[in-house]
């Protein structure tokens, strides 16, 4: 944004004396809305007008109101009233603290000046406020639907002029109690100050703040924000490229881990080979029915205890549980069943037989051999 200097017409309602001759008034000034000023006024001689938006909330801010307050009355516009100028130019001042009432500022006025008093009553009655403030070119619409070209910010007021003829005309005489406004660039002695090639404001350049021309500045403003624009669209490119090689890059690792995590050693394999075949052979041992080709390790358990012990004992059981009630079947198959293992094989003689069976087994061999010793005897 640049700073400019401007000038408002301003209504002053009543007036009075004071017993020592000092004018006490009020001025209603800067008030809010939109403005129309010549493009070359304001730095845009490619326009023949600018429409000026000065919002609400700029006029009535704390601290521009604050700028009002003790504010120095003067005769006609001066350049800039300062430290070093104000008792030659001070005809007078906002008395008390500046107010916001009706939509437009209050500021109470004492003229203190004879000469500035004498003019006053002569007829010169006419005020313009001199602020300084920044402009914001840029197209927009009001609350209440009016196109605008630039915005008013930061308004800080320099003083209140006295003037032979303002911008707004007679509808801005001191007393007359009218609430027309109107808005210029500050009034300055002659003519060829008042050109715009003559006037300067200041711009930023990067750290430093420059005074240009007041002509040039809308074009630097604009230079400068193109150029931002240019720059970060740059990086916008630049770390757009940056987030694709970083996503790509992040994939492959995501993938180099999954097949890390996939990949088994020698040794893994072997005992998972071995494991598998363990569970194979104690689902055969439990059941031989039980069909495992296909099947997880979790679904040959479950096929498992559900032939053994009824699809009740898995329903609704943690693949946890069912692996127990798998380990406890497996270790049951393995211990075997003796009775049936005797049958599967038959009956043992000799070392296998009891005492009892060997004893009537000897018996029964002695009978048949007895009627062999007889004839031998006979024989003899």
């Amino acid at each position: 944004m640049s700073e400019f200097q401007f000038s408002d017409s301003a209504t002053l309602s009543g007036t009075r004396k004071l017993e020592d001759g000092y004018l006490v008034t009020e001025a209603f000034a800067v008030r809010t809305g939109i403005q129309l000023y010549s493009g070359a006024e304001v730095g845009l001689a490619d326009k023949d007008v600018v429409r000026v938006y000065r919002p609400e909330d700029e006029v009535r801010a704390p601290e521009s109101l604050a700028t009002f307050s003790h504010a120095p009355v003067t005769m006609g516009h001066p350049k800039r009233v300062t430290a070093d100028n104000w008792a030659d130019l001070a005809k007078g001042e906002v008395s008390t603290e500046a107010k916001w009432e009706g939509g437009k500022i209050k500021l109470p006025l004492i003229i203190k000046d004879a000469a500035a008093i004498a003019a006053v009553e002569a007829g010169t009655r006419e005020l313009s406020a001199g602020y300084v403030c920044q402009l914001e070119f840029k197209d927009g619409t009001t609350p209440e639907g009016e196109a605008y070209d630039a915005i008013q910010r930061n308004i800080r007021v320099n003083h209140l002029a006295i003037v032979p003829k303002g911008r707004a005309g007679s509808e801005c005489r001191i007393g007359d109690g009218a609430d027309t406004w109107g808005a210029a660039p500050i009034t300055l002695d002659s003519e060829e100050e008042n050109s715009m090639s003559n006037q300067t404001m200041t711009v930023v350049l990067g750290d430093k703040a420059v005074t240009v021309a007041a002509a040039d500045a809308p074009a630097i403003e604009a230079f400068k924000a193109a150029s931002a624009k240019e720059l970060q669209d740059t990086k916008d490119a630049h770390q757009a490229v940056l987030d694709a090689k970083d996503a790509e890059l992040a994939k492959k690792d995501a993938e180099i881990d999954d097949l890390k995590g996939k990949q088994l050693s020698d040794a893994d394999l072997d005992k998972r080979v071995a494991a598998r075949a363990k569970l194979v052979g104690d689902a055969v041992k439990v059941d031989q029915s039980v069909k495992t080709e296909g099947l997880s390790d979790a679904a040959i358990r479950k096929a498992v205890v559900a032939a053994k012990l009824g699809d009740a004992a898995i329903e609704g059981k943690s693949d946890a549980y069912i692996e127990a009630r798998f380990d406890v079947l497996a270790e049951d198959a393995a211990k075997g069943d003796p009775f049936a293992d005797t049958l599967k094989s038959g009956i043992e003689s000799g070392a296998g037989a009891s005492l009892a069976d060997k004893a009537y087994q000897e018996s029964l061999t002695e009978m048949s051999d007895a009627w062999k010793g007889g004839a031998e005897q006979k024989g003899a």
